[in-house]
């Protein structure tokens, strides 16, 4: 049996041109992306993005446009029995953000026994690249970012 993943990623930019990132460690692993998460049943892109960000960073935020779906096979970074399909939207902010900044990359404790803790910081315009992202869709889309924005 085939598995697909669908997962759906904000990209937002601030007014500094820095972009937000997520720090997260999952399962052992280290791996810096853009904030977004898994589509559930039922739900629509937009609205995926919009809970997702609610969820993860408790601001509102409003679809601008949408910059890219995968157009590669790529298996899951969790499993190799599921096919990954991601989608990025540009999105701004329709509340005030109140998340706290990490300063420095994964600038987070990790309690025993936990499997997952994330963290977001901005990356200054200069300093963004394909290289300051973990996952091999996030860096084909970073470099989207990059030539695009």
């Amino acid at each position: 049996m085939q598995a697909f993943t669908v997962r759906v990623y904000g990209i937002m930019i601030n007014e500094k041109k820095q972009v937000l990132v997520s720090d997260e460690y999952i399962r052992g692993g280290y791996y810096t992306k853009f904030p977004g998460g898994g589509l559930e049943f039922g739900e629509g892109t937009l609205e995926c993005i919009i809970r997702e960000w609610k969820e993860e960073l408790d601001q509102d935020v409003e679809v601008v446009e949408h910059i890219y779906t995968t157009d590669f096979f790529q298996i899951s970074a969790f499993d190799d029995k599921s096919q990954i399909i991601s989608i990025y939207y540009l999105v701004k902010p329709t509340s005030p953000f109140t998340k706290p900044i990490l300063a420095n990359p994964f600038d987070f404790e990790i309690p025993e026994g936990v499997t997952q803790v994330e963290g977001v910081r901005w990356i200054d315009w200069n300093d963004f690249s394909a290289e300051t992202v973990t996952l091999p869709i996030d860096k084909v889309l970073a470099t989207m970012v990059k030539e695009k924005y």
